[in-house]
């Protein structure tokens, strides 16, 4: 016996109703082309950089994935790391909250993430995201699968993905770290240690060397038409993505319109690098990457004669506007960022 549709039951569907369901489907399909004409993006980075391009970027898409590093060894992350042998969350957690929609919800659920333990028992210093992703990859075992639940409880406009699935280290070749010896190299390890350094960062590698990437983040890779790298800590957030060789594989392979962001100084782990040393830092790591496009911040850019011929030695037009935030600090303005990628993208934020 055929089982009646529940609309049918009783008196039937009446022309209100049939009204009604014509205005559902018609809703969903223009939700669905609105989707459609996003641009999609995958991001790349780590930490505070990371976050504030990922909140420019959702002003223009919901088709966002942010590719994050794991090799935070510091603070609550890697009390946790060391205690469970897990993936650093901080960088994860940070992306997610950034990610969270721009509503008194939104905000409520990225401020709690980002809350930290006060007191001095086994708790202090540790944030609150942190422990909701370990509790969840302790329950289901599976890194990935974890972040993906944390993004749905928190509706967040995109996906967080780890760079790998294995916890790295970064290493680093410094010069100038005993005064004594100004020109003496010496190797220092773990990422909270290189990002703290005061010595000239020659080149950074991972422990261990050439992991394997996260298999989402090389689908991520080859479904997107935007991908983008930095702005952020430039030797233990940014270059750790092209220290992976099947991500490099797949980003070269793409046909994805690539962009650099640089930051909007030199400060931190470049202290005193100028644009152009940003961009032969890349080449000395990766010497086969190319870009379409590097953003620079007007008043940085300002700055360097050698900028334009090392872009184009990464194939790359270099696209100059304000950046930088309204107060003169050095640190990216999310809204300013938000319109210099819709220029990029061709669309228009939201």
């Amino acid at each position: 016996m055929a089982v009646p549709h529940p609309v049918s039951i009783g008196l039937g569907r009446s022309p209100a109703m049939d009204e009604l369901v014509r205005e559902l489907c018609t809703s969903e399909m223009l939700n669905s082309r609105y989707l459609l004409q996003m641009p999609v993006v995958t991001a790349f980075g780590g930490g505070h950089g990371l976050a504030v391009s990922l909140r420019a970027l959702r002003r223009l898409t919901d088709r966002l994935t942010a590719v994050v590093t794991v090799a935070d060894n510091g603070g609550s992350s890697g009390r946790l790391r060391d205690e469970f042998d897990i993936l650093p969350p901080g960088d994860l957690r940070r992306a997610l909250a950034a990610l969270c929609a721009d509503d008194r919800l939104g905000r409520t659920w990225a401020e709690v993430l980002q809350a930290r333990f006060n007191g001095a028992g086994e708790l202090a210093g540790h944030a609150i995201g942190n422990l909701l992703i370990a509790g969840l990859w302790q329950e289901l075992g599976d890194a990935v699968s974890g972040l993906d639940m944390v993004g749905q409880l928190l509706d967040v406009r995109g996906r967080v993905l780890p760079m790998s699935l294995t916890p790295l280290d970064i290493s680093a070749q410094v010069v100038g770290l005993d005064p004594n010896r100004p020109d003496e190299e010496y190797t220092l390890t773990g990422q909270a240690t290189v990002a703290k350094t005061r010595a000239e960062v020659l080149k950074v590698g991972l422990e261990p060397s050439e992991p394997d990437a996260c298999p989402q983040v090389l689908e991520a890779i080859r479904a997107s038409d935007n991908l983008v790298l930095g702005p952020g800590s430039w030797f233990t957030s940014v270059m750790p993505h092209l220290l992976v060789p099947q991500i490099v594989d797949a980003i070269l392979e793409s046909k994805a319109r690539k962009v650099l962001t640089l930051n909007v100084s030199g400060a931190d782990e470049t202290d005193g690098f100028s644009p152009a040393r940003h961009l032969e830092v890349i080449a000395e790591h990766e010497p086969r990457m190319r870009f379409d496009v590097i953003l620079v911040d007007r008043g940085f850019a300002g700055q360097d004669p050698h900028l334009e011929p090392f872009a184009r030695n990464l194939g790359a037009e270099i696209v100059v506007d304000d950046l930088a935030m309204r107060d003169g600090s050095a640190r990216h303005d999310p809204l300013r960022l938000a319109s210099a990628y819709a220029n990029i993208m061709g669309v228009q934020p939201r």
